[in-house]
């Protein structure tokens, strides 16, 4: 068979590759630590899998979900912004429903790009934002985000013939692999930026809630306030609170991260209401929504109490001090990450230019399985992913297995 040469730039999936690392590990009688993957292992609140399963006796639920019966759930994703960001939200033209954050990132590209024009994406940056470009036919501009600048991107370096043929730029902040925060000083300039060469804004937010209160200096030296909410807000900027009046930016959120529902698949966009319809065409062309129980659900995630986000920040608060203080005791120094589920690690010397020879001899030798930061992006070569989806017991015994491996 002959296939469409736009799948020849997917071929090369860093969660596929390690998943068959893995599979070949367990064949070989590793009893496998999987760290590579960053899907929470905590369970969602109760009073979201209640909603849920209130659902499924009801038979309205049992068909088909357009648009306009998604009206409660735009109501409370807005409300949910309005409260957290104290920015207004219509929930008929600024809303989308998605199943997950990662539809928004992949169909975005079909609604603004045609074949050739550039993307400017992160590097590194999440597979998805380079793989919905590449299905719309459009050129990738890598901008590289290096420690040296608080893995943030450096606007002046992009050439201008590429900005010239340049449509959308997407940013991520608290940034996925590498933990960073991005300041609102940052989105400010990355917004004027944008509307000054007339690029679409494209920012996934799926860490928007997973920041540590003890992330003092990653917003200019700053003391916490003493309410952790207002403190999450301050270090974990909305664009909007740049782009207040939605020129032009559109943002992706999910509920895989708050609140423990990757496997519901849900989330939403909001945003410039010419992007949120273009977003819903290409979205009506593809599925209809995900089954009326789970909006349900997420409705009540976002509406009810919010103890849960709480309790599961400070549960990776407390798995990201375990890991690093267990690797620093073995010589391998890395930062505390100030944000998300992950620890951003740059590897030892032997594999500082081959990460993915790193991570499959590692899960081969002691199945503990990571993600190479080459996965990632150019950028994130030399570097490894750790995701802290186990608890602190099983962290330290991964450690322990890595230790043994680097010796």
């Amino acid at each position: 068979m002959q296939f469409a040469k736009r799948l020849q730039p997917l071929k090369f999936n860093v969660f596929a590759d390690m998943d068959r690392a893995k599979a070949l590990a367990r064949a070989a009688g590793q009893n496998a630590i999987d760290l590579s993957l960053g899907s929470s292992d905590l369970p969602a609140a109760a009073h979201i899998t209640d909603a849920i399963a209130n659902s499924l006796s009801d038979p309205s639920t049992h068909g088909y979900l357009l648009f306009n019966g998604t009206r409660s759930f735009r109501e409370a994703a807005a409300s949910w912004y309005e409260q957290k960001f104290g920015i207004s939200v219509d929930p008929e033209t600024e809303v989308l429903p998605l199943i997950g954050s990662q539809e928004g990132t992949a169909h975005m590209p079909l609604a603004v790009l045609n074949p050739g024009d550039f993307a400017l994406l992160l590097d590194p940056g999440y597979p998805s934002h380079a793989g919905g470009v590449y299905l719309a036919g459009g050129q990738i501009y890598p901008m590289p985000i290096l420690a040296e600048n608080q893995f943030l991107p450096v606007f002046e370096d992009i050439p201008m013939p590429v900005l010239a043929q340049s449509k959308m730029m997407v940013l991520s902040y608290p940034h996925n692999p590498t933990t960073a925060i991005a300041p609102l000083a940052f989105f400010e300039k990355a917004v004027n930026f944008c509307r000054q060469h007339e690029l679409v804004l494209v920012h996934d937010f799926p860490y928007v809630d997973l920041v540590f209160d003890d992330s003092v200096g990653a917003v200019d030296g700053a003391r916490p306030p003493s309410d952790i909410q207002e403190f999450r807000k301050l270090m974990a900027p909305s664009i909007f609170q740049a782009d207040r009046d939605k020129s032009v930016a559109i943002e992706f959120f999910t509920l895989s991260k708050s609140y423990n529902m990757g496997g519901f698949r849900v989330g939403y966009a909001i945003g410039n209401p010419e992007l949120i319809t273009a977003l819903r065409q290409v979205k009506a062309a593809v599925d209809f929504n995900q089954y009326r129980g789970i909006l349900n659900g997420a409705s009540a995630a976002l509406t009810g109490p919010q103890d849960s986000v709480t309790t599961s920040v400070e549960t990776f608060r407390k798995r990201r001090d375990t890991f690093v203080n267990a690797l620093r005791a073995i010589g391998w120094e890395v930062p505390v990450p100030p944000a998300t589920m992950y620890v951003w690690a740059k590897l030892p010397a032997p594999w500082a230019s081959d990460s993915v020879k790193f991570c499959t001899q590692l899960v081969q030798s002691t199945g503990v399985a990571a993600s190479p930061g080459a996965g990632f992006g150019k950028s994130g070569e030399g570097y490894v992913r750790f995701a802290l989806v186990e608890s602190p017991e099983i962290l330290e015994a991964a450690v322990r297995k890595i230790a043994e491996f680097l010796n």
